[in-house]
């Protein structure tokens, strides 16, 4: 897969990065990502982290599951293991004091340990090894057909009227990849697609998730008198 000029290559990719711990916000390898900045301690790790070459902050989903308190951070949630960094690739400030930034996902990590706390914000001491293959991921083709057929009732039911056209125009490999941001799955869901393999792998997760889906929430079949 071709990769862009400013595109971080294996050996860029350091040992700590600021984590950002979002519960059922999903960021994938080639994904974009766009969020609202406006607390303090997360102003301050942009800020930081658009200081260094890389430009990289790392989503992970907190283990809710948990408890508050639960990780190595006194006060804080417990993190997945696995979370996805992403290059910020566009910035910029509003009026009432918010950064609205773009985060382009470029290989997951796995976390080894949390440092204590030197910072407003959390760092993580973080292993790309697992992953590297992230960084250039061959052309995955899906079952087209099977996947539109299990979306198209998944939105329905959801009320979300997407752009039909450009949807179907897209490569195999981006739809998936923006079916399984922005499509409101639960946080495990979430950490389950992040977790597949590749994308051949996760389109098979996302199109059982919405099939069940689907069933979950069409109810009983009529009754016949």
């Amino acid at each position: 897969m071709a990769k862009g000029p400013f595109d971080p290559r294996y050996e860029d990719l350091p040992e700590r990065i600021p984590v950002f711990p979002l519960s059922g916000v999903l960021l994938l390898p080639r994904g974009r990502l766009p969020l609202n900045i406006f607390e303090p301690r997360y102003l301050a790790m942009i800020r930081d982290a658009l200081g260094l070459s890389e430009r990289l902050i790392g989503m992970v989903q907190p283990k809710e599951d948990e408890g508050l308190g639960a990780g190595v951070i006194p006060g804080e949630p417990a993190l997945s293991r696995v979370g996805c960094a992403g290059r910020i690739v566009s910035f910029a400030e509003t009026g009432d004091g918010r950064y609205v930034i773009e985060l382009k996902g470029v290989a997951r990590f796995t976390i080894k340990s949390e440092p204590p706390r030197e910072l407003e914000y959390r760092m993580a001491s973080v292993d790309w090894t697992i992953y590297r293959g992230d960084l250039e991921e061959p052309p995955h083709f899906v079952d087209r057909e099977r996947f539109m057929k299990a979306l198209k009732p998944y939105f329905a039911q959801r009320g979300i009227d997407p752009d039909w056209r450009a949807l179907e125009a897209l490569m195999d490999d981006r739809l998936v990849i923006m079916v399984a941001m922005l499509a409101p799955f639960s946080a495990p869901e979430k950490q389950a697609l992040l977790l597949a393999a590749d994308t051949g792998q996760r389109a098979e997760l996302l199109i059982g998730l919405m099939e069940m889906a689907v069933r979950a929430n069409s109810g009983p079949p009529p009754q016949m008198n």
